[in-house]
């Protein structure tokens, strides 16, 4: 495949470093630019397409939606917020949900939750437990709580005596501030960290936290923006583990492209906020809504869920294979559709490399290829990235 041309920019602000392509059209696991060159797409959109593109039931539910009603506010009753978070609480034992309009959003509104939990409570708990290659947004509050210096960094003084930054999956350090900060009121942690390298939380170390937190009095936060809404083959990662949080974040694959956010709790999280505590001009419009209760549904009836573990095993044991034996392959991990294989060296070039090859891939962490395809695709067409990648990535380290 020739490489694509370049994008042509004008007046619009520089704040990515795109790729040289535009898609024109997608149909399932499949996009095409706008020269018509077709397109594997392994990355949904970074976790957000879980449904692939053009999905038919989707297409038909927000083709009626955006004939009947798209915006009133949330100054009037909005019917699918019911339903949508009927539908959420359902499957995450969570017993109030807030929608806004983006896992940023989400995360901002969880850091105020667990400093208005403190403020109920009259005690002056303003500190927030988070980790080491955390993301959880690019806000000045969530960017403090965020654990990437390359983000933080000409954005500061950050909001950093409101967090305590810990290592990831490690319980005896947060055993240890604990004792020397008296004002922690929260942990907030990601349980299969997306932009920090497709790293895995233990199941001892999630169900160790859910013991600590309820010794101390603490809430225990989930992001689960990136490896919610069935991408790790249950509805939230957090479920692997067998725990229940106190709040849950979501956005990405919720909507399946339209954008939305929410922040879900439970237990001594619940019947906190009142009218005027948190508000949101788009949050919650029915438009939203309805790309909300279409996805979780199609998710269900389809049984993608059982589909995104077994394809996910395929995937990672595909890529095992493919590359054994090859020196700088680190490791090849993940959960579901979330996988990551780590080199042992910087590796942006593949992604343009995979490009030109008609395959979407990502790299985080410098030296960690991502992969998150749509939960809808097939077995097929998992052989297809794997026959394809492996041999970049393979010929990249054998420069």
């Amino acid at each position: 495949m020739n490489a694509p041309e370049p994008i042509k920019t004008s007046h619009v602000m520089n704040t990515y470093g795109r790729l040289p392509v535009t898609f024109a059209r997608g149909e399932g696991v499949w996009l095409w630019d706008e020269q018509g060159r077709k397109y594997l797409d392994g990355l949904a959109g970074i976790a957000v397409n879980g449904l692939g593109h053009a999905h038919p039931k989707l297409v038909k539910a927000l083709t009626e939606q955006i004939a009947t009603l798209i915006h009133t506010s949330n100054v009037y009753g909005v019917r699918g917020q019911e339903d949508l978070a009927d539908m959420i609480c359902a499957r995450s034992g969570m017993e109030e949900v807030f929608f806004c309009n983006s896992g940023a959003e989400a995360n901002e509104n969880a850091i105020k939750l667990a400093r208005f939990h403190g403020y109920k409570h009259g005690r002056n708990f303003i500190k927030t437990v988070v980790m080491e290659q955390s993301w959880h947004g690019r806000t000045i509050a969530t960017l403090a709580a965020t654990g990437s210096e390359k983000a933080r960094k000409g954005f500061e003084p950050m909001q950093d005596e409101c967090f305590v930054r810990v290592p990831y999956n490690n319980l005896a350090a947060i055993v240890e501030v604990a004792e020397t900060n008296p004002e922690i009121n929260s942990v907030l942690l990601e349980v299969l960290q997306g932009e920090g390298g497709i790293n895995v939380a233990d199941a001892e170390y999630l169900q160790g936290l859910r013991k600590l937190c309820d010794e101390r009095g603490w809430l225990l936060i989930l992001d689960e923006v990136q490896c919610g809404v069935g991408r790790t083959g249950v509805w939230f990662g957090y479920q692997n583990a067998g725990i229940e949080p106190d709040a849950i974040t979501l956005a990405k694959g919720l909507g399946s492209g339209v954008p939305i956010g929410a922040l879900a709790v439970r237990g001594p999280a619940a019947k906190l906020f009142g009218p005027g505590n948190l508000g949101t001009t788009f949050g919650g419009n029915p438009l939203a809504m309805r790309a909300g209760v279409c996805t979780l549904q199609t998710i269900e009836e389809d049984g993608l869920m059982a589909h995104a573990k077994a394809l996910g095993d395929h995937i990672r044991a595909g890529f095992a294979q493919a590359l054994a034996g090859v020196a700088g392959v680190n490791d090849i991990r993940g959960l579901g559709l979330m996988i990551g294989i780590e080199l042992d060296r910087p590796c942006g070039a593949i992604v343009t490399r995979a490009l030109e090859a008609g395959l979407l891939v990502n790299v985080t962490r410098d030296q960690v290829v991502r992969l998150l395809p749509p939960l809808v695709m097939t077995t097929a067409e998992a052989d297809l990235l794997i026959a394809g990648l492996a041999p970049i990535i393979k010929n990249f380290l054998l420069e």
